[in-house]
Order: C-alpha cells, then structure tokens, then sequence
C-alpha cells in the first residue's frame, strides 16, 4: 500500500467563521478565536490506516518555540503541547475531519499550520497554511469574555458609531466609520503590532506576550500615534494643517488605516483626539477585544502629577498660554474590557486606553491600561498611568492673574467642581448618549468624592510639588469680590452670522461699586490652543447696590472670519477688577453651528443593488463659497470613500448633489458625509440606512 498523502485542505472557512463570530470579515482567510475547536478537512490519497498518525505544528511569530508558547506539536493519537490539541472527528473514504482547539491563553496573531505524517515507519511533513488567531470574547474563560450578548455585539461586532465632542454647555456628536470588518483591516491591524517598537527590540518575547490584552492594549495605545515609532496617525493641535488633512474631516479609521499602509507606514497627517480613539477603537474590536468611545468634557491635561491645573490671564482679559497644564473643551479616550490578572478581580472590567500622544509613559507616548473602578477608588498607584488620567477628571481648577510689567502672578480662585464633566459614550443598541460619569467618580462635592480625591493626594505625597501653597501675592491679601458674572449668549449662533453675547454683572453688597472691565474674544482649538485675538473692548462702569446690568458684547463675521478654525469656537474672556478686590474672571467658550448638510436616500436599498442618494446645502453667506468637496464613507454600503468635487456656490444658493451607493450587507448601516470648502472647513452629516437583502 502507497504512504498516505495529503492531496487537499479544506479549511471549512464558512462553516468555522460562523462558528466563531468572525464571519462579517470581508476577506477570504481563516479567522478563528482562541480556546474555541475549529475543524479542517484533509483530503487524501486513501484513508488513514490504525498505526499512522498525523503530527500537527502551529506557530506564530519569526521564531517560534513551545517554551514561549508561540509553537506546538500534537497529534490526533492525543500527544500534546502547549495546551493544543486535535482529534479525528471522522475518518470517511478519503476525507479526514480533524478537529482543532487552541488554549485559551494562546497569542493572538497570523499562525502557520504543518502537518507530519507517520506512516509504514517513514515521516514526511507538508505546511498546510496559515490561520489568523483573536481573542474571544464570546468564551467564559478568556480575559476579554463580555457574557452580555447585547453589549457584545454593540463594542465587538458593531462598525460604525458615535463620537462626542463639543463643550460642556453644548454637547455635539460627529458619527464615526469603525469599519473594523473592511478588506484589509484585520492585516493592517496585526502589521500594527509588527511595526512596534516592542517587536523591534525583542519580537520574540513579544510575540509571546501578545496573549495578554494588557500587553497588546497599551503597544496600541502607543502605536497609534506617529511619535516614538512611526505609529499610524501624526498629531497636530496648531490650527495649521498644511502637508495633511485638516483632522475634523475624516469620517473614519478605514482610510487612515489604508493610507498608513499605502505610504510605507509613514504616520498619516493629521489626528486630533476623537481620530486617535475612532481608530484605535476600530483595531481593538477588530483583534476582539470589546472596546468603545469616551469622552470626558473639561479634560484636564495635567503635566506636573499635582492634581491641579494652572490656568492664566493677565489683566487685559487676555488669556495666556504660560505654564503647560491646559483644560481641553473635551478629549476623547477608549476603553476597553478585559481582566486584570495583575491587580486582582476588583479592578476587573473597562479600563481606559488613550492613544493621544499627551504624555510620556516609560519614555514612550502611551496611555493605560488604567482600571476605571480603580480611578472611582482613587487608587492612584496602580498600573498604568494613574496620576494622568485621575488628574483629567478630577484636578482642581487654580486661575491665576500674570502681570507682564513685573512678571509676577497671583493665585485668583480655585475651582473643584469644573473639571471631568459629562463622561459620554454611545449607548448599546441606539445612537443616544450614555453617561459615565459616575463609573469614573462620586458625586462631585459629596463626601466621597473629597475623600477619594485626599486618597489620591496622599498616594502623591512623595513626588507632589503643591502649587496651590505659594498662592497669594505677598503684598497685601486683596478682597473677596463683591460682584459676581457671567455670559448670556443673546442670539443665534452660527457661522456667518454676528456673534452676540451680554455679560451680566451683578453688585452682590449695599454700597455703590465701580468695575473696570477688560474683555477679549480669540478663536480657538478645542484643546485651548489660541488661533487669533478677534475681538477686544474696555469699559468702566458703575453698580448701584444690588444692581445688575448686561453690557453687550457684539462680534462681526468680518472680524472671526478669517481666524475661524473647523472647530468653530470662540473664547471670550471678561476680568472685572473692582478697586482693593480680587479680579473676577467670566470665560464662555461658544461653538458656531454649520449651515445644515443633509443626506436623504432616494429609494429603499437592497444588498448588491445600486442605490441614490442626495446631498442637500445651501449657501447662508452673502459670499460665494469655493472649492467644495463631498467625501462619503460607510461599512457595508460602499467600498473605500467617495470622493465628490462639487461646484462653486453664489451667496445663498442651494446645491443638490446625487450620487450612487452599493450595499453589500444587510441591517441598519450608517453612512458619513463631510463637506469643505473656503469658507466651512468640515461640515458632517450622517444617515443611518436600512438595507434589506
């Protein structure tokens, strides 16, 4: 009798990617997830005789070993290593079934498998191809299971979402193509972790390593942005964006992800937080690890560890980019599930990972994974990176006025109860928003809240410089304020339009007091940084006891115009200096809202089948606006992006642009526009479409 050869592998791919929730993948590989049996078909020149075995050899990385447990051999007669192994499920004519379980601590990654053959006394071997391993969170035992199958399928399987930016007094949203599931992904997304600096250094051991989520959530949280390691996406906050894209008008991580391969994995310009959390959030749900979108309104950036952030002014009502702490309007970070074998069961659950390069972290820009419950616990000296992101939702608000004559500055307030507001994210199974907050602290100014934050304080101790001690001037304390005030937005708000504010001031006392007012308007970036002073006034007035006035404050579309950034924010700034007193400090940052973009779909969409949609804008200004261009994107309803160039607009004029989209999967899909052009540097709109097979 002839030795028993293999002539043909089924890999049965349909049937396992099914089986293991990894069929919306578009690409025709064998995807499976660890701890979870698979099975193949080998096809072969006659059946398998008693005393013939067949030896199986996985592997992964450049050079595996079973000591790492990144190699195994076992073997249908149930030898084994590794914690894989393999039986013969069916034994039939010339088809052999073999069924194949990996551990569920095996690394995640691209695994070779070979097969050896024992047969009559003589051994050949053959590779039998290659399969791509990911964490499951569908398994009990896996350290990313999620046992809730709604939440499930919203942060492992969903591929579009929502993304919160904005201010505290007005929260927007911008829709974000996750496209987790898009031709290519998956590679680009393990090329990841082959570029990292880890790998560089020491692939082997990382390559073992790569069977913990910790270990591979915070190499991407450091590899997604370009510092360090020519990650995939390069920061800027400038308000400058020549050389790249203006970060306000991606639509998704699908195009960033392919242009990072495209250009020889050269960081893609330009990101700003939401595209460093959209993007790594599409790679976490991509390599299964459950994941979402956060954002924490009045984050503070704190770089000094002292749970306090410095802000300032000088007298002119100017606000002043000096020290380098900052409060940014919002900043968007991700979380996501998984045990914490390191810090015991407690700290179990959502842990935050923030890709934006803000911070050094062991000398690389990464963030996390910090345990949210150990953020509540304000248990500050636990792995990884603590300080920073407790400080974000939590430091105190310390203004301070400069004086540029003498260079010197006084401590003005301090503010406890400002900073780490409505922590959002999209909620499971709807596009409403769900508030966090409370998962990340107690009730601001309850008891506990103090606490934890004293907790916090008292973990620092050694390495805390405590600003908030050399605070008042030496020269003589002045007086609590007697007037107190605040900005009334007393019209519309939107670009084009002039921008109309009061500020209200009120004498809290008996006696007749005299205010001096220095005010100012800049255009900023979301983060605080100042684009361009547009607006300044001074005034003196008088207050009557218990008087309360409004002074307007009127800024022209001719004076921010050309400063505006895609942000579409404006900070203005009031100190009231009554003689003898402390300053009082009034801040409003207001957002101008885009002119509306609207998508309708023109009939109702079937998978494969060609359907139109229309693009609905019309021109506010009394200005043309030029260089328009429509980008389109969303999963499942069109491969890759669209791209539209639409004509000049006269003041006033309405566009209808139509244009053809081609569903390839059924369900609500979510589809994302984005026009630009001079005049309005990102205005978005998105459709959720309901596609039938």
């Amino acid at each position: 009798m002839s030795a028993l050869q293999i002539q043909n592998v089924n890999w049965q791919v349909p049937m396992n990617r099914r089986a293991h929730h990894t069929d919306k993948f578009s690409s025709q590989d064998s995807i499976v997830r660890r701890g979870q049996p698979w099975e193949i078909i080998l096809v072969c020149n006659r059946s398998l005789e008693s005393g013939e075995d067949l030896n199986f050899i996985v592997s992964t990385g450049p050079q595996p070993s079973e000591s790492a447990r990144t190699k195994a051999v076992f073997s249908i007669s149930g030898r084994s290593t590794g914690g894989w192994n393999a039986a013969l499920k069916a034994n039939s004519g010339n088809n052999l079934a073999i069924t194949i379980a990996s551990p569920v601590s095996a690394p995640i990654g691209l695994y070779t498998l070979n097969v050896e053959i024992s047969s009559r006394g003589r051994a050949s071997s053959l590779k039998l191809g290659t399969f791509i391993m990911l964490f499951n969170p569908w398994l009990q035992a896996d350290d990313v299971f999620m046992s809730n199958h709604a939440e499930r399928q919203e942060y492992v399987e969903e591929d579009s979402g929502i993304i919160y930016v904005g201010s505290t007094n007005r929260i927007g949203m911008v829709g974000w193509n996750f496209g987790q599931f898009e031709e290519d992904i998956l590679n680009i997304s393990l090329s990841i972790l082959d570029r990292s600096l880890n790998f560089r250094r020491d692939p082997v051991t990382d390559v073992a390593r790569r069977n913990d989520p910790k270990y591979v959530c915070r190499v991407l949280s450091a590899m997604i942005n370009g510092n360090d390691d020519n990650g995939v996406i390069s920061g800027n906050w400038s308000g400058n964006y020549t050389g790249g894209v203006d970060p306000r008008t991606w639509n998704g991580s699908v195009e960033i992800l392919k242009n990072w391969k495209k250009s020889g994995f050269r960081p893609v310009q330009f990101g700003q937080c939401w595209v460093f959390a959209g993007t790594l959030n599409t790679v976490l749900r991509c390599l299964g690890v459950p994941s979402r979108v956060i954002t924490n309104f009045n984050s503070a950036h704190d770089t000094d560890r002292n749970l306090s952030v410095d802000v300032y002014y000088d007298a002119m009502g100017n606000p002043l980019e000096k020290g380098s702490d900052s409060v940014w309007n919002f900043h968007v970070w991700n979380e996501g599930w998984f045990v914490r074998t390191d810090l015991g069961p407690t700290y179990n659950g959502w842990q935050v990972l923030d890709a934006t390069p803000q911070e050094r972290s062991q000398g690389v820009f990464q963030c996390g994974p910090a345990s949210v419950n150990a953020i509540k616990a304000g248990d500050v000296d636990r792995n990884f990176d603590m300080i920073f992101i407790f400080a974000e939702v939590n430091a105190d608000r310390i203004t301070w006025i400069y004086n540029n004559r003498n260079n010197t500055q006084k401590q003005n307030s301090v503010d406890t109860h400002s900073i780490g507001k409505y922590i959002s994210t999209k909620a499971v199974g709807s596009n409403s928003r769900m508030d966090v907050t409370d998962k990340y602290k107690y009730p601001e100014g309850s008891s506990e809240e103090r606490q934890v934050h004293q907790k916090a304080l008292d973990k620092l101790k050694p390495n805390a410089s405590f600003g908030a001690t050399s605070s008042r001037n030496s020269e003589g304390e002045d007086k609590e304020p007697s007037i107190s005030g605040k900005f009334k937005v007393t019209g519309i708000l939107a670009v084009g339009k002039e921008v109309s504010l009061s500020l209200m001031l009120k004498n809290m006392t008996n006696d007749r007091k005299t205010v001096t007012m220095n005010m100012t308007a800049w255009t900023i970036v979301y983060n605080g940084t100042l684009v361009h002073e547009v607006w300044k006034d001074s005034a003196t007035i008088s207050l009557d006891p218990e008087e309360e006035i409004q002074y307007p404050v009127k800024i022209a579309y001719s004076q921010y115009e050309r400063y505006l950034k895609a942000d579409n924010m404006i900070r203005i700034t009031a100190v009231c200096k009554v003689p003898d007193e402390a300053e009082v400090v009034v801040e409003r940052d207001v957002i101008l809202d885009n002119p509306a973009l609207t998508l309708e779909v023109l009939d109702q969409a079937h998978v494969r089948k060609p359907v139109n949609v229309q693009m609905l804008f019309s021109n506010p200004l009394d200005q043309p606006v030029n260089n328009c261009v429509l980008l389109v994107e969303g999963s499942g309803l069109l491969r890759g992006s669209l791209k539209i160039d639409v004509p000049s607009l006269r003041p006033k004029e309405k566009s209808r642009i139509r244009f053809e989209i081609f569903p390839t999967r059924s369900g609500t899909k979510q589809l994302l526009a984005d026009f630009s052009c001079n005049k309005f540097p990102a205005i978005k709109a998105m459709l959720p479409i309901d596609v039938s097979e």
